[in-house]
């Protein structure tokens, strides 16, 4: 690594870590609340300070040279010990246990407020903050210490060292509409008569929205283009339930609107996706009191709530 020719602002580690986290230097700036200039002259100084590049630019984001990976990895750890002195400096109520996980949108329906519900009645219950958000952005949260785990979709085969998956439970997917939708009464929709109406949809990296793309591809059919994407789970629903638009979500998701007649899953042959719900911890990380109690409880409502293991 070339020799430091400048001493480096803390600030600036904290902005090349977020873009190499989201691989974007206008996501990185959208989380860091800077413009995505400001971010670059900050990143800039630090390739300076260092003496050689750390970012390869391209079309499809951004990725760290071999010196910005290292770095990186020193500033996350750097990130972890901070994040450790605010926890120990940060008041706390005598003997008061504490955690900090991640959720994703379906889990939040049901299986977590299961789990809270339990954990609350517990002798010594734990404090517990719950960060909501998808994949893309829990993983690099888990990565960093900034949560215990994430409580969401685990791939199938890891491929991430720094992380281990605990499997719960499986999820399926649907497309989902309001319940007067005109496709909503009918016995088999076919993948092409799903064109002919409006989309809100997930972004394309996100599991959901490439098992829907994958459906099309099968059939013959160029996958969903137009349309609606969003991060926001609540807005795929509630689009969809007040409009034609149709949406693509796990059935956990909809479990509370289709029982209350509001949203159904229409009934399009050849769609067999399902997921894989678990917890995400960093590898090689204690794991405290509080969030094992938190886990536990999360194990025991998978049963409660009569959900397939996975």
């Amino acid at each position: 690594m070339p020799a430091y020719t400048k001493p480096m602002d803390t600030r600036q580690l904290s902005h090349l870590l977020a873009a190499v986290r989201h691989r974007s230097l206008t996501e990185a700036a959208a989380t860091l609340e800077l413009t995505q200039p400001a971010l670059t002259r900050s990143i800039q100084a630090l390739e300076r300070a260092v003496g050689g590049p750390l970012l390869e630019r391209g079309r499809f984001g951004v990725r760290p040279t071999a010196l910005g990976e290292a770095l990186a990895a020193h500033a996350e750890a750097i990130e972890e010990e901070m994040r450790q002195v605010a926890r120990l400096a940060a008041p706390q109520r005598a003997g008061a246990l504490r955690c900090t996980i991640g959720c994703g949108p379906s889990e939040a329906t049901r299986l977590l407020p299961l789990a809270l519900d339990a954990v609350r009645q517990a002798p010594q219950a734990p404090q517990v903050t719950v960060l909501y958000g998808l994949n893309e952005s829990l993983m690099p949260m888990v990565k960093s210490g900034e949560i215990d785990f994430a409580l969401s979709s685990i791939p199938t085969t890891a491929h991430d060292p720094d992380l281990n998956h605990e499997p719960l439970h499986v999820d399926t997917g649907a497309v989902v509409a309001r319940s007067a939708h005109p496709l909503a009464s009918r016995r088999t929709v076919r993948p092409a008569d799903l064109l002919a109406w409006p989309w809100v949809l997930a972004r394309r990296r996100e599991l959901e929205r490439r098992a829907l793309d994958q459906l099309f591809l099968d059939t013959g059919l160029h996958p969903i283009d137009d349309c609606i994407e969003t991060t926001s789970a609540v807005l795929m629903k509630t689009v969809a339930m007040q409009t034609d638009h149709l949406t693509f979500l796990p059935r956990e998701l909809i479990h509370w609107e289709e029982r209350a007649g509001l949203l159904v899953a229409l009934k399009v042959p050849g769609l067999g996706w399902a997921r894989t719900v678990g917890l995400t911890w960093r590898r090689g990380r204690r794991v405290g009191t509080a969030a094992e109690a938190v886990a536990q409880a999360l194990r025991a409502a998978v049963g409660q709530a009569g959900m397939r293991r996975g």
